[in-house]
């Protein structure tokens, strides 16, 4: 690993992320905000810290960036930008400790959603519209906006790429990976102003339509209403937010071909009809298994129900409704849903759809191959040969996710939470959703887990924003050796 040029970058992205903190701090000046000064303050450390990391490490020689540096730069960017976008939370004192405050960035720049704030509608809107913008930037990653601005990284700026979104079911938009970049930030910043367009004439006034554009794109959840988007009481919002986090949770390059007039490769996405598959079927579970419980009309059911479906699958995190009300058998399939994610190339956390899908594929050959055992079969993904080497990255990943979801869930039961709260908390910063279940549930927050169990869901939503393998190649010692 090269350390110098590796600095040298996470400096380039914590330069960029002071850019970012410009737009909360006009806000805050034009609404006389008296957050002004914490995010005046905030802007000056991010920048100066991030232009004297990039002059300390800058080297004249031209360094090719290989896929340790990749890797290093994308976990060490993600904690140093979750550590300086602490900073308005923590200075301002709306976190009450600095573990509260880096446990709200990270969960910000993983779009998590996992709040410890309570009065949001109390809140400066300064520090409400950078929640949302920590969820937007985390959303697509500022590792592959740094791509489409820097043509400094050339062509090792795959390497980049690959560490931030896995190489299965990623296409090639273009033949250059800064176009690729370029063309991903485009139909992201374009859904996302006609997404607070819809929400504008919806009803939500031109700051709540900002800042829920950008959490619905990011995926994130976060929201400027103590009540998430229950507050606004509208079936039109609902219905936009839920056609929106849909699309979030579709693989970026899919609409990138649709812009193109290339409608059909979403009929040829198997991931794709696998994605609306598993939406319409849970939405059809839990319409009739609210409906059935007799508290909700079939139209009520339907609104509420699909919402809830699509915000968990594609781990948004909104909610609409309390669903620890619904009867278990909604609320399970709910917290199954968590693990399931958006497709691979979207804002979605998860496991993402593909790798259910080729798990459920390769389950099934094994059990053809016990009824034919001479038989050949080849296990396909679009009419193409799924490798081994995939596979078996799958099933290690699958493994990976698994035991540190026991491990952590051990780990919060250790710290005398109830083992509702414990393991759901973890499967929902596993898969960066957001509300759990127990104490940590749609109505509640999480400022009542304790100190290590905070930072032990921190490791678990970075590990989880970043799919296992970037962070844990790092604890590795073969990692470190030349």
């Amino acid at each position: 690993m090269n350390p110098a040029l590796v600095f040298n970058l996470v400096g380039v992205v914590l330069l960029l992320s002071s850019m970012f903190m410009l737009v909360p701090l006009l806000t805050s000046f034009l609404v006389k905000g008296w957050d002004l000064p914490v995010f005046g303050i905030t802007f000056l450390i991010t920048f100066l810290a991030g232009l004297t990391l990039y002059f300390l490490t800058k080297s004249r020689e031209k360094m090719e960036l290989k896929h340790r540096d990749g890797f290093a730069v994308v976990t060490i960017s993600w904690l140093t930008m979750s550590l300086f976008g602490s900073l308005p939370y923590f200075l301002s004192g709306i976190a009450p400790s600095f573990t509260d405050a880096y446990f709200e960035s990270m969960a910000g720049f993983t779009t998590t959603g996992a709040s410890i704030l309570g009065n949001l509608d109390g809140l400066p809107k300064g520090i409400l519209l950078w929640r949302s913008l920590t969820q937007w930037m985390g959303g697509m990653g500022i590792i592959v906006f740094s791509l489409a601005i820097l043509p400094m990284l050339g062509a090792g700026g795959m390497q980049l790429f690959k560490a931030e979104v896995p190489e299965i079911g990623v296409e090639k938009l273009r033949p250059r990976i800064i176009d690729m970049a370029k063309s991903l930030w485009y139909i992201y910043a374009g859904l996302t102003a006609v997404l607070a367009l819809l929400l504008l004439v919806a009803g939500m006034d031109l700051f709540d339509a900002v800042c829920h554009a950008f959490t619905t794109m990011g995926t994130g959840g976060f929201s400027t209403k103590s009540e998430s988007i229950a507050y606004f009481q509208s079936a039109w919002i609902d219905l936009i937010i839920t056609v929106f986090m849909f699309l979030a949770g579709i693989n970026f390059s899919l609409h990138f071909y649709a812009l193109r007039g290339n409608l059909s490769r979403f009929a040829k996405s198997s991931e794709f009809k696998f994605y609306c598959s598993v939406i319409l079927g849970a939405i059809v579970i839990i319409t009739f298994n609210i409906f059935k419980a007799g508290d909700s009309s079939i139209s009520d059911a339907l609104r509420y129900g699909a919402f809830q479906v699509v915000s968990i699958t594609t781990t948004t995190g909104f909610v609409t409704a309390d669903y620890e009300v619904w009867p278990v058998l909604s609320q399970m399939l709910l917290l199954c849903l968590m693990f399931f994610g958006g497709m691979v190339g979207s804002t979605g956390g998860g496991m993402k759809q593909v790798r259910i899908l080729l798990m459920f594929k390769q389950s099934y050959r094994e059990l053809y191959h016990l009824i034919h055992p001479r038989a050949l079969t080849a296990l396909k993904l679009d009419e193409k040969n799924v490798p081994k080497e995939t596979l078996g990255g799958i099933w290690g990943f699958l493994f990976l996710f698994i035991l540190i979801s026991v491990i952590a869930t051990l780990c919060m039961t250790a710290l005398g939470m109830d083992i509702i709260t414990s393991a759901s908390t973890v499967i929902s910063a596993m898969s960066n959703v957001g509300p759990a279940l127990g104490a940590a549930g749609p109505a509640e927050n999480y400022s009542s887990i304790p100190v290590a169990g905070k930072w032990i869901l921190v490791l678990c939503m970075l590990i989880g924003r970043l799919e296992i393998y970037t962070v844990i190649l790092l604890f590795m010692p073969i990692f470190w050796r030349k």
